[in-house]
C-alpha cells in the first residue's frame, strides 16, 4: 500500500521512508494538509499528517470523499482535529499519545537559559566582532523558584532538571505526580504560582479549559522580572496581552516555541512574504523575546519514537487492532471522548 505523508521535514524524511520500507511505500510531501492540498490525497486510504495539519470538518469531508478511511498524525496534540466530524465519516484518527519528555524538557531550559544569559543578543554581536557586555546581564537560576503548570512527562523532565540546578519548585496540575512531589515541588494554586515563580514553564496540553491559561490576569500577577516559557501550545498564552504586558517594560523574557496562529507560518519559509500577522510581528521586535518555531520535540530520539508509533498505528489499522493512540477507530469515538 502506498501512503501519502503531508507536511514531512527535510531531515525527517529518510526516518519516515526507512520506518515504512519493506511494508508500504510513503509518498512524503513537504506541504501541509489544508483545504488547497487534501485533493492530493485522493486514492489514499490512509494519510499522514504533522502538527500543522487542518484537519477541520470540510477537509476531512474532502479526504474522506477521496476514499481516505485512516489518518495517521505525527504528533501528540489533537486541537487541529475536528473528532467528531472524522466519526461521522467512519474514519479512523490515530495520533502519538507520548514520545521522549526529554527533548522538549531540555528545550524549554534552552530557550529559559538563551533569554536569561542574553545568549542570542551576545551571539549577534560576537559575530561582528562586538565583545561588549552592556545589556548582557542575567541572574542566577539557583535558589530561584521554578513554577511547572502541567507535571506530565515532560513537566516531570523540567522539574528534575529544576531541581539539578538547585531552584525551588511550585507546581500546579489536575493531579499531583508523586515523583515531582520526591523532589520537592509544592503544589499551589495558579494564582499563587505565577506570583511567586521567577520561571514559569507551560507543560499543559491545549483544551477549552486551557485555553488563554495565560491570560492578562496571571500577567498582571506575575513578578515584573518572571522568565516565560511556553514549549507546549501556543493557544496556552493570550498573545495580544503578552503584548502589552512587554511594552509596559514587564517581564525578563519570554521563550516561546510556539504561537496561537502559527498555522500556515510555522514549518515554511515565509522570509520572501509580507506576514501580515501584526501581533506576531509587534511580539518579534523585543529584545528580551525568543521566538522559534515549534521544534522543541525535533530530535533525533523523539522523531524516531514519533514514526515507529505512527508505523505502528498504520499496521494496527490494517489488521483490526485497536491501541491507545487512536482517537477515533472506524467512526467510533472512545466513551470519554463522547
Amino acid at each position: 500500500m502506498e501512503i501519502v505523508a503531508f507536511g514531512v521535514q527535510a531531515d525527517e524524511r529518510p526516518l519516515l521512508e526507512s520506518a515504512f520500507a519493506g511494508h508500504h511505500q510513503v509518498r512524503s510531501l513537504d506541504v501541509l494538509l489544508n483545504r488547497d492540498t487534501a485533493p492530493i490525497a485522493r486514492g489514499y486510504e490512509i494519510v499522514s499528517t504533522n502538527v500543522d495539519a487542518d484537519l477541520s470538518a470540510d477537509v476531512l469531508q474532502t479526504l474522506a470523499a477521496g476514499g481516505t478511511k485512516m489518518v495517521a498524525q505525527r504528533s501528540t496534540g489533537f486541537n487541529n482535529v475536528d473528532l467528531e466530524a472524522a466519526a461521522d465519516l467512519g474514519m479512523s484518527i490515530g495520533r502519538v499519545s507520548h514520545y521522549s519528555p526529554y527533548a522538549v524538557a531540555e528545550f524549554a531550559w534552552a530557550l529559559a537559559l538563551a533569554v536569561d544569559r542574553r545568549i542570542v543578543r551576545a551571539a549577534g554581536r560576537t559575530r561582528n566582532f562586538d565583545f561588549r557586555l552592556d545589556g548582557l546581564m542575567g541572574r542566577d537560576l539557583h535558589g530561584r523558584t521554578a513554577g511547572v503548570l502541567g507535571t506530565g512527562r515532560i513537566g516531570e523532565a523540567f522539574t528534575r532538571i529544576a531541581h539539578g540546578f538547585g531552584m525551588n519548585l511550585l507546581g500546579w496540575d489536575i493531579a499531583e505526580n508523586p515523583r515531582c512531589i520526591e523532589l520537592g515541588m509544592r503544589y499551589v494554586a495558579q494564582e499563587r504560582l505565577f506570583a511567586e515563580a521567577d520561571l514559569i514553564t507551560l507543560h499543559v496540553p491545549l483544551v477549552a479549559g486551557t485555553r488563554h491559561l495565560v491570560d492578562a490576569a496571571a500577567l498582571a500577577a506575575m513578578k515584573d522580572d518572571a522568565i516565560l516559557i511556553n514549549s507546549s501550545r501556543g493557544g496556552l498564552i493570550d498573545t495580544a496581552a503578552l503584548v502589552d504586558t512587554l511594552k509596559s517594560g514587564r517581564l525578563t523574557g519570554v521563550g516561546l516555541d510556539v504561537y496561537e496562529e502559527e498555522a500556515g507560518l510555522f514549518h515554511v519559509d515565509r522570509s520572501l512574504d509580507v506576514v501580515d500577522d501584526d501581533t506576531l510581528a509587534r511580539l518579534m521586535t523585543f529584545g528580551n523575546v525568543l521566538v522559534t518555531s515549534h521544534q522543541a520535540y525535533f530530535t533525533e530520539d523523539a522523531v524516531g519514537q514519533i514514526i515507529d508509533a505512527t508505523v505502528a498505528n498504520v499496521e494496527d489499522y490494517l489488521t483490526g487492532r485497536i491501541n491507545e493512540n487512536m482517537l477515533v477507530t472506524r467512526g467510533q469515538l472512545p466513551v470519554a471522548a463522547r
